[in-house]
């Protein structure tokens, strides 16, 4: 459940608005648009909660992150 991941996200990052800070970065950097948004989240969420250090995380890079592609109008 969600919020058992939150809560475990709480541990390495007390301020909670800073968790939403580090969670939303997060979310925007693995989402990947073949999967649900939810999913990515909640994959963030467990690895903040295992994180010793938070900032690391937005430091890493994806596999594989697709790019949306513009086309013209």
């Amino acid at each position: 459940m969600r919020s058992d991941l939150i809560y475990d996200a709480l541990n390495p990052i007390n301020n909670r608005y800073l968790l939403c800070q580090v969670v939303s970065k997060a979310t925007r950097r693995f989402h990947r648009p073949t999967t649900r948004i939810q999913d990515t989240m909640n994959d963030v969420l467990q690895r903040v909660g295992k994180a010793v250090e938070p900032e690391a995380l937005l430091a890493a890079t994806p596999e594989r992150v697709a790019e949306p592609q513009r086309r013209a109008a």
